[in-house]
Order: C-alpha cells, then sequence, then structure tokens
C-alpha cells in the first residue's frame, strides 16, 4: 500500500510529522501512522505552555483499535494545540498532514539535524 509523504516535511521513526518555520515547529502524524490505527476517537493534548522533549510522550491517540503515545520529534515549549481535534479526533484520518495536533518553540535546532527527510521516510515503510 502507498501513502502520501509530502516531501515539505520531516520526518520521525515514530511517523510524527514536522514542519518548520522559523523556530516555530508545527507536529502531527503521518498517513501511514493514522492508517495503521483505524478510525481515531480520541486525541489528547499538552497544555499550552508546557516543555515537551525529543522522543518523549506528549499526548495519546486512542482509534477504535488501539491505544498510541504521540513522541515529540524535537524539544520546546507547547505553543498552541489544535483544539478541533478534541471534537473531531478523524479529522486526523480524513487529512493527517493539514490537520497539525501541536506547535511549539523549538529549544535546540541540533535536533532538526536528526529528523529524517521524505526520502528516508519512505524507505521507512517499505522494510
Amino acid at each position: 500500500m502507498s501513502y502520501s509523504v509530502p516531501t515539505d516535511l520531516n520526518y520521525t521513526k515514530d511517523h510524527e510529522w514536522t514542519k518548520i518555520s522559523d523556530e516555530i515547529a508545527t507536529i502531527g502524524i503521518t498517513d501511514f501512522a493514522q492508517s495503521s490505527l483505524g478510525d481515531i476517537v480520541f486525541v489528547e493534548l499538552p497544555e499550552i505552555g508546557s516543555n515537551i522533549t525529543k522522543g518523549e510522550s506528549f499526548g495519546v491517540v486512542e482509534s477504535i483499535k488501539s491505544v498510541s503515545d504521540l513522541y515529540s520529534p524535537l524539544s520546546g515549549e507547547v505553543l498552541e494545540t489544535n483544539t478541533e481535534l478534541e471534537a473531531q479526533p478523524d479529522l486526523l484520518n480524513n487529512s493527517p498532514y493539514n490537520n497539525w495536533i501541536i506547535r511549539i518553540k523549538v529549544q535546540n535546532s541540533e535536533e532538526v539535524k536528526e529528523l529524517l527527510p521524505s526520502s528516508e521516510y519512505e524507505k521507512l515503510q517499505v522494510e
């Protein structure tokens, strides 16, 4: 099965995507992730102003099949959460790249270099 992987985003091995503009990172889950989860019924969002750490859980996505942690691709302070997901978590199924989960102020720009470009992320899906 083929999944959408926009080339203007960076990715993690945990299937999160990141778009960075200046020092602000917008973070969501990939098409592969939402497809693997199935119908998403709940999204737990972090508190605005909280600090999250690269590689650690910052929230939860619950589907009819399972509950999965969301792992932060970068360390930073949560500036904004997509509150639409509280009422309509299935937006992540319908359009995972247009429906972000959080926006953070990046604290360590060196971490950005560890993210995967789309070409590397695509290779993970076929392994």
